[in-house]
């Protein structure tokens, strides 16, 4: 058969593409890659043979230079011509899988090694790391993402006997000498390898999972990292000093460690190395650069910082002495992020007299026009102690307190500001942990004989009550989950807690506006609730419009990595705004937080709109065909192979929810396949496209792409029928002289986004 020529470069076969021949290598080299490893193809080897037993390929082969195939159909595995010949295909076939087998099975071990190894060097790291830091009585840094890393375990792991089955299995093949007429056996075995190759890349996959979540945590783009932990001391200590070099050469160690891993983002990598460099030169004039930056404010004015806020807030002498206590202790752990049953017990401790006082000295503030900044410091940030804190962070928030870029007229909120609202009566407070309102709370303490029915109205109009309610559940619960590190949180700010640097993490509303503005530009509905408008007097007894109502961000007081949407709507009301948290410093990139909370109130509004039926696929609907896909994934013809392992993979990273599911697949779907970058499979592309489709603009950016096309014309169809709708509408309306509402021409404006 006559070979066909490729350029260098050229992709040969694509990953999930369907399978039809077998490629004879006649010429050149070929790269074969898959999640977690790669191997080299060369003259002689043959392209497919060990994916054969499945419909799709799972290995993606490149041309290393220029390369010639020839090609031999097997459509519907039909081996039985190949196997057949009287040529040396046969031999060729078998040598080739075999050699590929081992190949990678070489690969598997050496990302078992590189996995155990990588965690070893991350627990040693932090280890080293804490002790640099209790020498030189620094903060220690507690980092994101580190208390969930454990030792290397797999679901189903490779058998220990399989490398020795197919080393003597070869030795067989070999003795055979005349294959064709042993062509049963031979199919038989390359199906049989093919499906322990599929497998093995299983293992390897999850495997690199893992390995790509300990080196995420040793550099990424949002700075909270094992390179910055280790840079931070440097930069702090100075070049001269006895461990600068340790430190220098632990640097150095990490990254080697990286610079030779494809999953790390090579642009990041080469400008942090290079940040990195730039201050090593400068060291010395870099260290004295903050206490030269700081903002000028008296020391004086936030000394005993703890004793104002007590006095202030007037709290009982017991609720003060526990506070007061435990911020001494507090102060005195070398390690305040450890997580020993001594710093657990006593973060606790804090925790509870904390909102006691928070409490008390919230109610006195309503009625004082001159609260202390250092009170209003403790309202906003957490703010306790001007040791705990460290000068440098005292002095920034000192300088910012009467200045919090909030905006509670446009629906983002400090804590105290939202505390203030629900007082107020501008806001009811939100639901609690268990999902009760407050009238439904108050209903419960009367059922259980906490309160008597005389007191069951008196309460559900008590402003303090309802604040305290507030206060008491939603606060807390969200300023500990904002936090993240949910096993080291306290309440109260502390330097160990600050990753980066505060006035860059700082949120702002503009920040906010920024983010949900991106986000709309992209999903365009994502934030409109279909209503009913009705005007019978001008002929429209009942129009479905859709309304856009933006969500309420209240910052939490601490410097955190977690978003949380706490609840969708108002009580029963649909156009009231869905209630969402961060941290008023946020460590992450703010964006992608917001991304995931989009599409978590994309979720939970379905929900609440579909009531009892939201995963009955007989009513459609995002979260009923999204749950319907994930739970009959493996049935489905339309996905291949290498698409239902991601899916097995994405479903234990996600703990079996399909919840979670769906907005690690609507972050892609917004961060990824909006700007023309598909990470979805095809059903998951679908869903996302009928529910929370692209603005027009990227629509027509995506047209020309054929993963497109047929989710594309269908949606087409259905808006251009609803447009249609709508022009009827008016035309009617004009024909009687009948001036168009607002509400329908705002309708008609949407229907063109």
């Amino acid at each position: 058969m006559a070979a066909k020529e490729y350029p260098s470069g050229a992709v040969l076969v694509q990953s999930e593409q369907a399978i039809s021949a077998l490629h004879v290598i006649t010429k050149g080299t070929v790269h074969a890659s898959y999640p977690g490893g790669e191997f080299y193809l060369h003259k002689g080897d043959v392209i497919g043979v060990c994916e054969l037993f499945y419909d799709s390929h799972f290995i993606t082969y490149r041309a290393v230079d220029d390369t010639a195939l020839a090609s031999y159909s097997c459509a519907g595995k039909n081996l039985s011509t190949i196997l057949s010949a009287k040529s040396d295909l046969p031999n060729l076939i078998v040598t080739s899988l075999l050699k590929q087998f081992q190949d990678i099975l070489d690969q598997y071990e050496l990302t078992r090694f590189d996995c155990d190894n990588f965690y070893q060097y991350l627990m040693k790291s932090y280890d080293e790391y804490r002790r640099f830091t209790i020498k030189h009585s620094l903060a220690t840094r507690a980092l994101p993402g580190l208390e969930t890393v454990a030792e290397l375990t797999l679901e189903e792991d490779v058998p220990e006997w399989l490398n020795q089955y197919y080393e003597q299995l070869g030795r067989i093949m070999k003795s055979i000498s005349n294959k064709t007429q042993v062509a049963e056996f031979v199919r038989g075995m390359i199906f049989k390898a093919s499906q322990d190759v599929h497998d093995i890349l299983s293992v390897c996959r999850e495997m690199h999972e893992y390995k790509q979540d300990i080196i995420y945590l040793l550099m990424n783009e949002n700075r909270l990292d094992f390179f910055d932990l280790y840079a931070s001391i440097l930069y702090k200590i100075g070049a001269h000093d006895e461990d600068s070099t340790a430190i220098t050469a632990a640097l150095g160690t990490m990254m080697i460690q990286l610079e030779s891993q494809d999953s790390i983002d090579k642009t990041m990598y080469q400008e942090r190395v290079q940040e990195y460099k730039e201050r090593l030169n400068s060291l010395d004039e870099l260290t004295e650069a903050p206490s030269a930056q700081m903002p000028a404010f008296d020391e004086a004015d936030v000394k005993d910082s703890l004793n104002t806020i007590l006095l202030y807030s007037g709290c009982d002498e017991e609720t003060a002495e526990s506070l007061k206590s435990g911020i001494e202790k507090y102060n005195k752990l070398t390690d305040k992020n450890a997580t020993d049953d001594v710093a657990r017990k006593l973060r606790l401790t804090i925790t509870k007299a904390f909102y006691k006082v928070y409490a008390s000295a919230f109610f006195k503030s309503l009625s004082d026009r001159k609260v202390p900044k250092v009170v209003k410091m403790f309202f906003n940030f957490g703010y306790v102690d001007e040791n705990l804190a460290g000068m440098e962070n005292t002095a920034y928030l000192y300088s910012i307190v009467d200045s919090l870029p909030s905006d509670p007229k446009n629906g983002v909120y400090t804590a105290y500001e939202w505390l203030k609202a629900i007082y107020a009566g501008r806001k009811v407070p939100s639901r609690n942990e268990f999902d009760n309102d407050y009238p439904a709370y108050v209903r419960e303490l009367k059922q259980n004989g906490t309160i008597s029915p005389g007191d069951e109205q008196k309460m559900l109009n008590d402003k303090k009550e309802m604040t305290l309610f507030e206060l008491n559940n939603m606060i807390t619960s969200g300023n500990k989950m904002t936090f993240g590190r949910i096993s080291i949180f306290s309440p109260v700010f502390s330097e160990s807690n600050v990753l980066k640097d505060l006035e860059n993490a700082l949120v702002s509303a503009d920040k906010i506006k920024d983010c949900f503005n991106n986000i709309r530009s992209m999903d365009f509905s994502a934030y409109y609730r279909d209503t009913l408008f009705s005007r019978p007097e001008i002929g429209i007894p009942r129009e479905s419009i859709s309304i856009e109502i933006l969500p309420d961000v209240i910052l939490m007081p601490n410097m955190g990595v977690r978003g949380v949407m706490w609840q969708e709507i108002e009580g029963r009301k649909r156009t009231s705004p869905a209630r969402m948290m961060v941290s008023i410093f946020h460590m992450e990139d703010l964006n992608s937080i917001l991304v995931r909370l989009t599409g978590e109130f994309r979720w939970e509004m379905c929900k609440r709109i579909q009531g009892a039926r939201w995963n009955d696929v007989s009513e459609p609907s995002l979260t009923s065909e999204y749950c319907d896909y994930i739970q009959f994934y493996k049935k489905n013809r339309d996905l291949s192979v290498d698409a239902k392992e991601k899916i097995k993979l994405a479903m234990q990273k996600a703990k079996n929810s399909y919840k979670e599911m769906y907005i690690r697949d609507y972050i892609s779907w917004i961060l990824y396949e909006g700007t023309g970058s598909p990470r979805l499979n095809k059903i998951a592309r679908t869903i996302l496209f009928a529910h929370c489709p692209f603005s027009k603009e990227i629509r027509d950016k995506l047209r020309v792409n054929p993963l497109y096309k047929e989710t594309m014309d269908r949606y087409d169809i259905k808006l251009q029928q609803r447009i249609h709708h709508m022009d009827n509408i008016f035309q009617k309306l004009k024909n009687t002289n009948v001036e168009i509402p607002k509400e329908l021409m705002e309708q008609r404006e949407f229907l063109d986004k």
